[in-house]
C-alpha cells in the first residue's frame, strides 16, 4: 500500500528484454534504500514493483508483459525520470489517499495552462475508468496524490503547484505525455457493494410473508 507521496525522483538506467520480459534498472537518486529488501515493493511511477537485486542506490525489478500492456511503463526509455515512493509502513503518516499501486489505465496530457504559480492540466482517462473519477475527489497519476478540480466526459483538471512539480516528475510533462492512473480504491469498493446489493432479491412482505414467518 502507498499513499502518493512522491520520496524521490529516479532514473531509468537500463530497461533490457530478459527471457521475454521485461527487466528496469532504475537509479533511486534520494531515496533511503537502507530499509528496503529483496522481495519489497516500491512504486515506480504509480505502479508497485518487487524489488528483485538492490544497490545503494539502486534497484532491479522484473516487468511482466501484462504490466507492460497495461500500463505507460512499456514508455520508459534510458534517462527517464520517474516518482519513486516506497510501501508504507503502519507507522508513517498518511499524507495522500490509499494507493494500491496498481494502475487501473492510461491517460495521456492534453492541454496545460499557467495559473499564478501553478500549471493546470488537463488529461483525458480511460473510458474504462472515467466513472470513477470524481470532482474534489482524489486520482494518482504516475503515483502522485492528486485532487480533481472539474470533469468533462472523459477530461479531467487537476492543479500542480510549485512543490509538486519540483518534487514529482509532472513538471517534466509535455502534451501527449502517457501517464499511469489509479483511481480511488474506495469508488471500487462503493461500486462493489452497489452491485452486491442490486443483485440481493427484495421480497415482498405482506400477509402471506408475515403467515409464513409465524406471524398470525
Amino acid at each position: 500500500m502507498f499513499t502518493g507521496i512522491i520520496e524521490a525522483v529516479g532514473k531509468v538506467k537500463s530497461n533490457i528484454q530478459i527471457q521475454g520480459e521485461c527487466r528496469l534498472d532504475i537509479d533511486t537518486g534520494d531515496l533511503d534504500m537502507t530499509d528496503v529488501s529483496l522481495g519489497d515493493s516500491i512504486a515506480v511511477n504509480g505502479c508497485c514493483l518487487t524489488v528483485v537485486q538492490k544497490s545503494k542506490n539502486a534497484f532491479l525489478a522484473d516487468v511482466s508483459n501484462e504490466t507492460m500492456r497495461c500500463t505507460a511503463l512499456n514508455y520508459l526509455t534510458n534517462g527517464v525520470r520517474v516518482n519513486l515512493e516506497k510501501a508504507m509502513l503502519a507507522t508513517d503518516r498518511f499524507g495522500g489517499h490509499l494507493v494500491s499501486g496498481h494502475v487501473d489505465g492510461v491517460g495521456s496530457l492534453i492541454n496545460i495552462e499557467p495559473e499564478g504559480k501553478s500549471l493546470k492540466m488537463t488529461f483525458k482517462s480511460s473510458p474504462l475508468i472515467d466513472k470513477y473519477i470524481a470532482a474534489k475527489g482524489s486520482i494518482c497519476i504516475d503515483g502522485t496524490s492528486l485532487t480533481v478540480n472539474e470533469i468533462v466526459g472523459e477530461d479531467f483538471t487537476i492543479n500542480v503547484i510549485p512543490h509538486t512539480q519540483i518534487e514529482t516528475i509532472i513538471g517534466d510533462y509535455e502534451i501527449g505525455r502517457l501517464v499511469n492512473l489509479e483511481v480511488d480504491i474506495i469508488a471500487r469498493y462503493l461500486e462493489r457493494l452497489k452491485k452486491s446489493k442490486s443483485d440481493q432479491k427484495t421480497e415482498k412482505i405482506d400477509l402471506e410473508f408475515l403467515k409464513s414467518n409465524g406471524y398470525d
